[in-house]
């Protein structure tokens, strides 16, 4: 047993209310609601309490606010629920006319947010259905589970049943009740359907032709109850029993027709004798709760007590969903205005009533079954009663018709009957398989679509209009259009009796609405008269100084119109009159011809034509003038190509003068270089007179001035900008050749500089570097070749690219020619026996990348075993090697152990080299000190060993893998393992190579080993190369070879500001000297008014990237807010912040990345500011600046702020701070991008709970709600432009852009562009990473060291 859950939900006043200056007398407060009396105010509120209160009164920012996604969270979810455990459910609206209860049963149909319980549910359902047919896919384990839906709609107007979804059942259905299903309606469509698509198309269909009418309370009052029924069924075939088991619930969703008073709705006639039946039915609905909640209240039922069901048939056919076997749900909608208090009272009574209710609901479990068997036993119980009675002859079909036409039959002949008919029909209906509902769906709708076509409308394949057409039997016109594809778009039909043709300002309304300057009030009439069943005569009756044409003449008296007349109304509305009957009567008649009926096409020329002849007008003449101002048009169009031409013309003459200028800017450039040269020739001779002026000085000063110079000769921003722009069209040329000539190799640019993790092949080394130590850390630009058919990467020069690319043009021009393809073999042969110029050797082993062993131990001396990171030159960690480096004090050890391969003894002998001075060794090792001189003195011999123990993490696409070391100032020596080979199975890679080393003691190999590594180097031999996956076509290659090497937050752009005087100073174009750098750490925060009155950081989810410090910040809807920055850096005398210039939010939009036309400022807001101010924390001595501003996100009228935001979506807005500092010229600009979330105002969000949150020690931390932005603030000197040094002015000269000039094949390269500044500053990252990787080291190299001593 479960009562009827009730609600009440009380709307916002509507416009008669705010006329009328309603005032609200509804108050709730949780599920209790009070009504106020206001004709006695004194008097004590009266209280309700039900299920749910509903407070839909305000707008939807307030907190309170209850939307129709809640109420169907509330009651839609639980009712769908129980549908699928198998129990029937019903949920039905009560309330006065205009109480907004259709509006909370079906919403608005265009729009998802606002549609109501019923389209909500059945989108559910199939969302529900997909989700259990994606699990028994799956999974079907449990057995296969199969759904099926079948819907009907009815409405119950004036107590006559009527089917909304069947065109041609147009008369009013009978209600029946059967002594198992109980009250059904006969005859009543149930329609079969597979989506939600199919389910709302009908229920718009059924809206449509829902009585509705106008009343004084509401424009569009329900005059009927509504009831839309589904039957869902769910069909599981469990495979171990092979038992097929069937639950079916049906679901009854109730609008009902408002009660109403007529003085109130001020209706009459008609309209009031539907208010009287629809306040019939309601009554008897009131009877039936009392009833039930009397019966309920009662402990046993007394004997002859009756319930009124059958008192109407709304209650008869709701008798199972009131008391009966469902699962029920009411809601009464409410007016909040006191001028309604009376019918306000009497719903909450109601509902108050219904409340007791109580429903005995039981799974419908194979009721198809049951019914069937049980059905035939009471066919064939009635069969046995005709027998008894001798009345056998009737149970034959035929005899049974015949029986019907009887007029003596008896009474009890005709129930017994009836009551057989009834049965088998019933039965008929349920052996119908799901294949013949969708069939019979198909036919109905069909027959839809033909009543639509009876019309002229034509629809497409799923249902929705496509057009018009003549009808088959009304009379009509269409219009005539002067464009051919204009023409016969309009349609309108003559109806029985008189079409009016007039303006819409006319005082009788028209029929035919025109427009124009010559269409008067009321411009004619249409008189249409049936003569018979297949004659029609139509004559237009036009009105005085109306211009009204009749195939051409003016008619002024009432005219009869044939089929195919034509109708010129005014001055510009033309039609012509169709009659099928007439045109099919005339086609009868083999001898009739109309004098009216013309030989050509009868179209918008033709009916001008008719009307100038007829009128008297020479055509000829009209033709002679159409031709002279066709010549002269033609003139004028000759004379603006000539113009343009000759416009063309001077353009060429101005690009070829700008071309001129390019060569001489060119020659410039050239001498600028010359002069770039010279600068340096003059700065190296300065240097060198300074180093000779520092030659008496201490070692600092000229290791100072070393450092000087070689951090100088390390910037190469400019030259290296010279390089890749200059020498882009030659790459591009490269790419275009090789795509045509289809040799699957793609070049690109690349950085390379000689590091110890990356040493410059000796080809790549240049010039002035030939004979200086290595490494030599200068960068160079350089070419990848990447090599996708033989799985190769490749490195050339700028030089070796403009040789190469000789050899392929002259294979490209052989290729291009007329010759045959004999003779371009040949010719390719010929090219190719010296060598392919795409193609180099491919070496059978590949670098896995370098390591790096310091040897400070052997100083002490105590053995180490280290494990280093194995890094390849792109930075990456591709696994480690265990090595072991050991003194050997006692030759003793010099005896190999088992398991371990030994090589012969090494000398190696250590040669002046300048080496790093600074020891690894802190200089509080004082035993480390002593025990120096006893084992490494100067001129004696030390032996040491190298172990190569294992590899560890090496990937298995490198199958042979072998090491080999070598010391720094040896690069020729190399000492190097045995291949093994690498499955990724079972034990590391276990190498146990053993190098003895025997070395004479000088000072510079004690320099060596206190300063500087041994370099090993891990090789391997590709199982399956990576750039053999990638070897697609070459468009492929081109669109997707390009790889970001870090995951970083892209910079954005500010948004301009709006209240500041100019911008345009803003950003310096001249870069100036650096005066100092600061680094900011910024915290983004957005705060929310609480209910206790304070702003509160929302919840921000970082379950995202947490590298690039982004966050999700989760917004409730129609809150107050506020942005609130802090910042933080060290303290320092030049950075004080004054004040807060503006603060702006921009760019809202829902992707990361901005478009790049999106240049409007209409949803630009600047944001009211609050005062900024110093923040000073305990224990920390970083400086912290503070600063809020109000943010009304309402004001920007964009929808993704203003709407909750759907699931798996986001929105991105950008926040650029506009700060002022003292003694700074220009705003420091910080912009930042934000994600946002918008949820539901009464949603409960909360930081997600993980294990990693909770032992990471972030759980409930305050700084989780924040977003944190690193930056870099330097602040430069204010120096004019074309003032500096030499090398600012140079950096401040155009760079020329080669990689936009065209090349023959380019349009191939499918948008492929060379890489430009973008790749410095990338290289300059790897190049960092490199000298952390290598601080590293070190520093690991030495907490070892302290750990072993």
């Amino acid at each position: 047993m479960s009562s009827v859950k009730v609600a009440v939900r009380v709307r916002p006043f509507n416009s008669r209310e705010k006329e009328r200056k309603g005032k609200c007398i509804i108050q709730m407060n949780g599920a209790t609601t009070v009504i106020s009396n206001p004709k006695q105010p004194r008097d004590n509120p009266k209280s309700f309490n039900f299920d749910y209160s509903y407070w839909s009164h305000t707008s939807p920012k307030d907190e309170n606010f209850a939307s129709q996604k809640q109420v169907y969270n509330d009651l839609g979810v639980e009712m769908l629920q129980h549908a699928f455990d198998g129990y029937n459910v019903c949920i039905f609206a009560y309330g006065q006319t205009g109480a907004g209860k259709s509006y909370t049963m079906m919403g608005k149909h265009d729009s998802l947010e606002q549609g109501g319980i019923i389209p909500q549910m059945c989108q559910e359902m199939f969302t529900r259905i997909s989700e259990s047919t994606e699990n028994n896919n799956l999974n079907d384990t449990e057995g296969n589970v199969t759904f099926s839906v079948e819907v009907s709609y009815m409405e119950i107007y004036c107590e006559q049943v009527r089917d909304l979804l069947n065109p041609k059942n147009n008369k009013n259905l009978r209600v029946r009740e059967h002594p198992l299903l109980g009250p059904y309606v006969e005859d009543l469509s149930k329609l079969a359907v597979q989506s939600f698509s199919d389910i709302n198309n009908l229920m718009d269909e059924g809206n449509k032709a829902r009585t509705v009418a106008a009343t004084n309370m509401n424009a569009t009052s329900s005059r009927s109850h509504g009831v839309f029924n589904i039957v869902f069924t769910q069909k599981r075939q469990d495979f171990i029993t092979n038992l097929e088991t069937e639950k079916v619930s049906k679901i009854s969703l109730v609008d009902l027709a408002g009660s109403e008073r007529a003085e109130s709705t001020g209706a009459k006639g008609k309209r009031l004798k539907e208010g009287a039946n629809i306040n019939k039915s309601l009554t008897t609905l009131g009877k039936v709760i009392s009833a039930l909640a009397d019966q309920k209240a009662k402990s046993k039922k007394k004997r002859g007590e009756y319930i009124p069901y059958r008192d109407s048939v709304l209650t008869w056919l709701l008798k199972e969903n009131l008391g009966g076997n469902s699962k029920t749900a009411m809601i009464a909608a409410i007016s909040p205005a006191d001028i309604n208090y009376d019918e306000s009272l009497s719903t909450l009574r109601y509902a108050d009533r219904a409340k007791q209710i109580r429903c005995n609901a039981v799974v419908n479990e194979d009721p198809n079954a049951r019914l069937i068997r049980e059905l035939k036993e009471e066919v064939e119980r009635l069969r046995q009663v005709l027998r008894a009675e001798g009345l056998a002859s009737l149970i034959n079909q035929q005899t049974l018709m015949n029986r019907n036409r009887s007029l003596n039959t008896s009474d009890k002949e005709k129930n017994a009957l009836e009551r057989i008919k009834e049965s088998e029909k019933i039965i008929a209906e349920l052996n119908e398989t799901w294949e013949e509902k969708l069939r019979k769906t198909e036919y109905i709708r069909q027959q839809r679509e033909h009543a639509l076509m009876e019309l002229g409308v034509s629809l497409r394949e799923d249902g929705g209009t496509l057009g018009v057409f003549s009808p088959k039997r009304t009379p009509h016109v269409v219009n005539l259009n002067e464009d051919p594809l204009m023409s016969e778009c309009l349609l309108y039909y003559i109806k029985d009796g008189l079409t009016r043709v007039g303006l819409s300002s006319a005082k009788v309304p028209q029929d035919i609405v025109l427009s124009g300057q010559h269409i008067k009030d009321e411009h004619c009439i249409l008189q249409c008269k049936r003569i018979s069943q297949s004659e029609t005569i139509v004559s237009i009756l036009p009105f005085e100084d109306a211009q009204t044409f009749v195939n051409g003449r003016e008619v002024h008296e009432p005219t009869e119109l044939r089929s195919g007349s034509r109708i010129i109304l005014g001055k510009n509305h033309v039609f012509r009159f169709m009659n099928p009957d007439q045109a099919r009567m005339e086609r009868g008649q083999p001898d009739y011809i109309s004098v009216e009926s013309p030989s050509e096409p009868v179209d918008w020329s033709f009916a001008q034509r008719e009307l100038l002849q007829k009128q008297g007008i020479d055509m000829k003449q009209e033709m002679e003038r159409k031709l002279h101002e066709m010549e002269l048009q033609y003139k004028r169009e000759k004379e603006e190509a000539d113009s343009l031409l000759e416009k063309q013309r001077l353009d060429v003459e101005e690009l070829k003068r700008n071309m001129s200028n390019l060569v001489d800017m060119l020659q410039g450039v050239k001498l600028e270089n010359e002069s770039k040269q010279e600068e340096i020739r003059e700065m190296k001779s300065k240097m060198e007179e300074m180093e000779k002026a520092l030659s008496e000085n201490a070692d600092y000063g000229k290791s100072l001035l070393i450092w000087a110079w070689n951090k100088w000769s390390q910037y190469q921003f400019t030259s290296l900008r010279d390089d890749l722009w200059g020498n882009a069209i030659f790459l591009k040329e490269a790419n275009a050749i090789s795509v045509e000539l289809k040799k699957q190799v793609l070049f690109q640019f690349v950085l390379l500089t000689d590091t110890l993790f990356s040493p410059l092949a000796p080809d790549l080394i240049p010039q002035d570097a030939v004979g200086k130590p290595r490494p030599y850390n200068k960068t160079i630009v350089a070419v990848q070749v990447c090599d996708y058919k033989n799985g190769a990467t490749h490195y050339w020069s700028l030089n070796k690219l403009r040789q190469r690319l000789e050899l392929m043009r002259k294979m490209y021009d052989q290729k291009s020619s007329s010759m045959s393809d004999l003779d371009y073999e040949s010719a390719i042969y010929a090219l190719l026996s010296q060598q392919d110029p795409f193609y180099d050797r491919t070496p059978w082993f590949s670098i896995v990348g370098r390591g790096f062993v310091y040897l400070s131990n052997l100083l002490l001396p105590v053995p180490l075993v280290h494990k280093m990171a194995v890094v390849s030159e792109t930075g990456e960690v591709k696994g480690y090697l265990r090595v072991a480096v050991q003194p050997i004090i006692d030759h003793s050890t010099m005896s190999g152990s088992k398991g371990f391969i030994f090589n012969t003894l090494l000398y190696a002998h250590f040669v002046d080299e300048d080496f790093e001075t600074s020891s690894l060794i802190d200089e509080d090792v004082d035993e480390g000190q002593q025990s120096i001189q006893t084992h490494l003195q100067i001129g004696s011999e030390f032996q040491f060993r190298i172990t190569i123990l294992d590899a560890i993490g090496i990937s298995t696409t490198y199958a042979d893998i072998f090491c080999q070391f070598n010391f720094l100032n040896r690069h020729e020596e190399s000492f190097s393992t045995e291949p093994l080979k690498n499955t990724g199975k079972g034990a590391p890679l276990g190498f146990y190579h053993v190098q003895n080393v025997c070395v004479k003691v000088t000072q510079r190999f004690i320099d060596y080993i206190s300063t500087q590594p041994l370099v090993f180097e891990v090789f391997g031999h590709f199982s399956n190369h990576p750039l053999h996956d990638d070897s697609k076509d070459m468009e492929t290659l081109l669109k997707t070879r390009r790889l970001s090497p870090m995951n970083l937050a892209p910079l954005s752009k500010p948004v301009p500001a709006l209240t500041m005087d100019s911008c345009g100073g803003v950003v310096a174009s001249v870069p100036s000297r650096t005066q100092c750098a600061y680094d900011l750490m910024i915290w983004f925060e957005i705060c929310e008014l609480e209910t206790r009155g304070e702003y509160t950081p929302v919840t921000v989810d970082h379950r995202g990237d947490i590298s690039n410090n982004t966050g999700v910040f989760l917004l409730h809807q129609g809150i107050q807010r506020r942005i609130a920055v802090t910042i933080v850096h060290e303290h320092g005398p030049e950075l004080v912040w004054r004040d807060v210039k503006e603060v702006v939010v921009g760019r809202i939009r829902n992707k990361l990345k901005p478009e790049e036309s999106t240049n409007s400022t209409d949803n630009i807001l600047s944001l009211s500011l609050l005062p900024g101010h110093y923040v000073y924390p305990p224990i920390d001595d970083r400086t912290f600046y503070r600063f809020e501003s109000s943010w009304d996100s309402s004001l920007h009228n964009s929808p993704l702020l203003n709407r909750v935001t759907a699931s798996g979506d986001k929105v991105f807005v950008t926040l650029t701070l506009y700060l002022e500092l003292d003694n700074c010229a220009t705003p420091v600009i910080i912009s930042k991008d934000l994600c946002l979330v918008v949820c539901n105002r009464d949603a409960k969000l909360g930081t997600p709970r993980s294990l990693r949150n909770f032992f990471s020690g972030s759980y409930r931390s305050a700084d989780s709600n924040r977003v944190t932005g690193v930056y870099e603030l330097s602040l430069k000197y204010n120096e004019h432009q074309g003032v500096g040094s030499p090398g600012m002015r140079r950096r401040r000269r155009c760079v020329i852009d080669t990689s936009s000039t065209y090349v023959r094949g380019e349009e191939n390269l499918a948008g492929w562009r060379p890489r430009g500044d973008s790749l410095i500053f990338e290289h300059q990252l790897q190049l960092n990473r490199f000298h952390k990787v290598l601080q590293v080291e070190k520093t690991r190299h030495i907490l070892l060291l302290r750990e072993t001593m």
